[in-house]
């Protein structure tokens, strides 16, 4: 490999993000077992699949695009931020949902929504956090195809959850996530 190849910084990433995502599923795993004692139940589970899909696909992507020559640009600084932004963001997500948080729609009938934390300001700051991670990640390698291929696949992803997760929640009694 090529010494310009941001090999080090790109490996540190993809390590980063397989913790941080193996670290997810199992916060998921312990709280849905949590929920479900508590009498919550999945809606939805349909599409799923699609962010499967997409956080298997995506790191494939990057590294793809990046042994193809994709290179940092003199902005990855300011890449590395917005997503150092979007990780605080997700962590405080996780933070105000507590035991709730989950990587699947979980409601539990009868009981609101959360609104505390960042959730008193916006209604899916996850979602956010990870929009801003497929645009910013992957251009802090240059990577910009990925970035859209991403971005627009999360899209399409957020236009079925979204409307899905706010009935969801509405039939169990709150009307916001």
């Amino acid at each position: 490999m090529s010494a310009a190849l941001p090999c080090g910084p790109l490996v540190a990433y993809l390590v980063v993000l397989a913790a941080q995502r193996f670290g997810e599923l199992a916060l998921s795993r312990r709280n849905l077992v949590r929920l479900r004692a508590l009498g919550a139940r999945e809606v939805a589970a349909g599409h799923f699949p699609l962010f499967v899909v997409l956080h298997a696909l995506y790191p494939v992507a990057l590294v793809v695009e990046v042994l193809r020559g994709a290179r940092p640009g003199p902005g990855w600084p300011l890449w590395l931020v917005a997503w150092l932004a979007a990780q605080s963001l997700r962590v405080a997500a996780i933070v105000a949902l507590g035991e709730r948080w989950n990587v699947r729609i979980v409601v539990l009938p009868g009981v609101a929504p959360v609104r505390r934390g960042v959730y008193r300001w916006l209604a899916h700051p996850n979602y956010l956090a990870v929009a801003l991670e497929f645009v910013a990640a992957p251009l802090m390698f240059g990577a910009w195809r990925t970035a859209i291929a991403a971005s627009l696949f999360n899209a399409v992803a957020m236009a079925v959850r979204i409307p899905a997760e706010v009935r969801a929640l509405r039939e169990a009694g709150g009307s916001r996530p």
